[in-house]
């Protein structure tokens, strides 16, 4: 099909195209249409797909036919109009409620509307400075891997101590369930008051009981418009205290099988240092791209593109867990998440994810990014497709290519973004066990004032 588009400047985020298909091709679709209601329906004294028009017109009505084959027309212009007007709709276009209808022998010409992401502006178009890790494994990073590593080898013993339970302890418990909370109950339990899985009501209600203690701890949540109650009966039993082994030569011989602590860190260096060759670029991406996302000048992204992002990221969750073979019900339970919890984060993650591809967009048009024909062949020769030439005339029938040519010009963007921005090199490890020390120096300097 041969089709002439023209369109206006997109406005309030929509393009309105006028579509024209030639004489020619309306009659095809026409013909095709007749073909396809005789081979479908048995008509009486004909042998199937052999009625003439005459006998369909007479039974299925000839304004039937011209809105089948004007609803086909409009099918298979919709991907080329997309093609022709190099644009990713956010919807499906509208045609109007009350649209044209082909006639045999004239052109067809029909208007339509397109949503499309906004046109947006960037209050600055430098490549915006970024902190990142240094390429070396520093000091603080091989202590945090050697500390993860001998987590392993923590053990738990009882905590004699006369004190009351304070925030991320570990404590033995009986749990009667009196409603709503059977997930909770059990006698000798050990639960470990860090871990996002217990409800955070009940965390604060076992915050500050003693040993022996027995508290009826109770809360509700909002849900859908529903109040559901909980209530437990929890008795202390005791509190648990982590006793991680000394880490020297001998006990680094004995279980990672090295002679000496310092060829042990040596080991964890490479492994570390190995792991920022990968990590580090895309890390940079991703805080390049977060940052731009911050100078996009728009105060709200509208509804529709939102929601076409929002999919689009839901898509990708559902897909990931699936090929863990993962439903959406067991990941959620394994991390304690409530499905409101999930469905708001998913939101939020849409919306930064929306910003950034703005912003990205802006920046392409700014420096005069195109994606040119050889991008996109090298992008489906990069997905291993056999026929390439095959797969591009596909997507490009289906209307999908500007899809493909909207991602070249955001990965070029980003790729400007990596080469031009400012780096600073920070031992992020450093300053965050640094951070968390001051902040245990601060609970026990408030701990022996109020003693």
């Amino acid at each position: 099909m041969n089709i002439t588009v023209t369109a206006e400047k997109p406005q309030s985020d929509q393009v309105v195209a006028k579509v024209t298909v030639p004489a020619a091709d309306v009659d095809k679709a026409i013909a095709q249409t007749y073909k396809d209601i005789a081979r479908k329906y048995a008509f009486q004294g004909f042998r199937r797909g052999h009625a003439p028009r005459p006998v369909i017109d007479g039974l299925v009505g000839r304004k039937a036919v011209l809105a089948q084959a004007t609803s086909d027309v409009i099918n298979d212009l919709t991907p080329l109009m997309i093609e022709e007007l190099d644009i990713v709709p956010v919807d499906r276009p509208d045609f109007g409620e009350e649209a044209v209808t082909v006639v045999e022998g004239q052109d067809f010409t029909i208007e339509a509307k397109v949503s499309v992401p906004p046109t947006c502006e960037l209050d600055s178009y430098d490549a915006p400075a970024i902190n990142m890790p240094p390429q070396t494994a520093t000091e603080a990073e091989i202590d945090q891997q050697l500390e993860q590593l001998m987590s392993y080898h923590t053990t738990y013993e009882d905590d004699d101590e006369d004190r009351a339970v304070k925030a991320g302890d570990i404590v033995v418990m009986d749990v009667e369930n009196k409603e709503g909370a059977p997930e909770l109950e059990g006698t000798d339990r050990t639960l470990n008051l860090s871990n996002g899985y217990l409800p955070k009501e009940f965390v604060e209600g076992v915050e500050g009981m003693k040993k022996g203690e027995t508290k009826d701890i109770s809360w509700s949540v909002e849900h859908e418009g529903h109040e559901h109650k909980f209530e437990v009966v929890a008795t202390l039993k005791g509190i648990k205290k982590a006793v991680v082994p000394e880490l020297d030569d001998e006990f680094a011989k004995k279980n990672f099988g090295f002679d000496t602590v310092a060829e042990l860190r040596d080991a964890v260096k490479d492994e570390i240092e190995e792991d920022k060759k990968t990590s580090l670029p895309t890390l940079k991406e991703d805080r390049v791209v977060e940052e731009i996302g911050k100078h996009l000048t728009l105060d709200e992204i509208p509804e529709a593109y939102q929601n076409q992002v929002f999919s689009e990221l839901g898509n990708e969750v559902l897909s990931q867990l699936q090929r863990q073979n993962i439903s959406l019900d067991m990941y959620l339970h394994a991390r304690g998440i409530s499905g409101d919890d999930f469905m708001k984060d998913l939101h939020e993650q849409a919306e930064e994810r929306a910003r950034q591809s703005l912003a990205l967009d802006a920046l392409a048009d700014k420096l005069a990014l195109e994606a040119t024909e050889e991008d996109v062949r090298s992008e489906f020769e990069k997905a291993g497709v056999k026929d390439v030439d095959a797969s591009l005339e596909e997507f490009k029938a289906n209307g999908q290519m500007p899809a493909i040519r909207e991602s070249i010009r955001r990965t070029k963007a980003v790729s400007w973004l990596v080469e031009n921005a400012p780096v600073t090199e920070v031992d992020e490890v450093a300053e965050a066990r640094a951070k968390k020390a001051d902040e245990a120096d601060g609970e026990s300097e408030e701990k022996g004032d109020a003693e």
